[in-house]
């Protein structure tokens, strides 16, 4: 199995959690028809009242970087910066568990 994956940690300006996760989760819908997305994940956190989690999982390295060359992930990621305070993230490698 050779997947790619990334968690995401976003940290939203003050206020603006919700409508950063409503845009996140437009991605998620968008991601819903990608074959090669086999997870998209948004959370929220109960301890950081700012702070978004994305977890994805891709087929492979170059099915997620062919998504963000999208016009609609463009647009996406145009819309949602002016929320963002900073941005966390770790590329993984998924090796198996449920869901995988």
């Amino acid at each position: 199995m050779s997947k790619f994956g990334m968690n995401v940690k976003f940290t939203a300006k003050a206020g603006q959690r919700d409508a950063l996760v409503q845009i996140l989760l437009g991605a998620a819908a968008v991601a819903e028809g990608v074959p090669d997305c086999e997870k998209y994940i948004v959370s929220i956190s109960d301890t950081e009242p700012d702070a978004i989690w994305v977890n994805e999982v891709w087929s492979n390295a170059e099915a997620h970087q062919a998504s963000l060359d999208q016009e609609a992930s463009k647009a996406s990621i145009q819309q949602a910066m002016p929320l963002i305070a900073g941005v966390e993230s770790c590329q993984i490698r998924p090796v198996g568990g449920k869901g995988l």
